[in-house]
């Protein structure tokens, strides 16, 4: 399973928003989550898949850069 699916997954338990009306090229909070929610989010991302993410660098609003992201820690962290 790919990350930006488990993060789709997890965006749809956490917040009930359909995986296929969300566009994980746009910010996520364009998308109705506000900044607390979005905080919120991460944790949970950390928390589930088990990894720490750094300072997210300006760009990663969206969910496909959140993927990027996570992508780039699981590959450092089994290097």
């Amino acid at each position: 399973m790919s990350s930006l699916t488990e993060l789709q997954a997890l965006i749809h338990e956490k917040y009930n928003i359909d995986p296929a009306t969300l566009d994980v090229n746009l910010s996520m909070r364009e998308q109705g989550l506000d900044s607390l929610a979005v905080a919120e989010f991460l944790f949970e991302v950390e928390d589930r898949l088990g990894i720490s993410l750094p300072d997210l660098p300006d760009g990663v609003d969206t969910l496909a850069a959140l993927a990027g992201l996570v992508d780039q820690v699981r590959a450092q962290q089994t290097a």
